[in-house]
């Protein structure tokens, strides 16, 4: 049971969505910052917040956010709308129930999550957003590491998450990265989502690239993996000539 603090930080993180220690700090007087800490804890293992680099965030509002609000996640989840649906559907036929499988955070993944069948899956996903959708539509049993959530993506990042994919086993990965190219491969802006992405690449057994062709040509600071990590890859469109060239060179399934 929350006491009358704990539940005075709640509602002020469920008011704002979005707030900093040093908000909460400011709202609450004589309050140590360790005291917060340990509070945010509390509440992040009783499934109300997610922390983050130096605050907390909401799950109630990143399950919904209220009418006339957007985000950054939001606003990127509304572009190429009917070619993430596409790559989710082409997935689909690699979604099996009987193994271990992965859900990346993204857009294009929440694409897979929105339209997966009800049914009893095994699902690791780095999304906070991609969790809410599967355990409210789908039957599956779904784990989220810990560590901290980028609120511009809704992922769950860092040592404690690495810590978390090093210890499971993933038979099939459903990865997403935020641009493709022959030189970078698949990037990504930031360095610690970047290293996690990596890790799953390299643990599972199969890995499934699901990445929309506006993503092509592009790069960002970050690689994740190469084009001779994955096994296969799913575009909404053909690939250029030399991309495929490159895929067959690498036996990789292109869709």
């Amino acid at each position: 049971m929350l006491n009358e603090r704990q539940n005075t930080i709640l509602n002020f993180i469920e008011d704002k969505g979005d707030v900093s220690i040093q908000e909460i700090s400011d709202m609450i007087s004589g309050v140590s910052v360790m005291t917060i800490r340990r509070d945010l804890a509390l509440l992040e293992s009783e499934g109300y917040i997610l922390r983050t680099r130096g605050g907390a965030v909401s799950l109630k509002r990143l399950a919904a956010s209220p009418a006339g609000e957007e985000d950054e996640y939001s606003r990127r989840a509304r572009e190429n709308m009917e070619e993430k649906k596409i790559i989710a559907e082409k997935a689909l036929r690699f979604v099996n129930r009987d193994c271990s499988m992965f859900f990346d955070s993204g857009s294009t993944i929440m694409s897979l999550a929105c339209i997966l069948p009800d049914d009893s899956y095994n699902i690791i996903t780095t999304g906070a957003n991609i969790a809410q959708k599967l355990v409210s539509n789908t039957s599956a049993s779904v784990m989220m590491p810990g560590g901290t959530v980028n609120k511009y993506t809704l992922s769950v990042s860092g040592p404690i998450a690495l810590d978390f994919i090093n210890k499971v086993n993933i038979e099939i990965a459903f990865m997403s990265a935020s641009a493709f190219s022959l030189e970078s491969g698949f990037s990504v802006a930031n360095i610690y989502e970047a290293e996690l992405k990596r890790h799953v690449v390299k643990k599972a057994n199969k890995s499934i690239m699901l990445i929309d062709s506006s993503k092509i040509e592009k790069n960002l600071l970050f690689t994740v993996c190469d084009f001779s990590d994955i096994d296969v890859l799913i575009c909404d469109r053909k690939l250029p000539k030399e991309y495929q060239e490159k895929a067959k060179k690498y036996n990789i399934e292109l869709i």
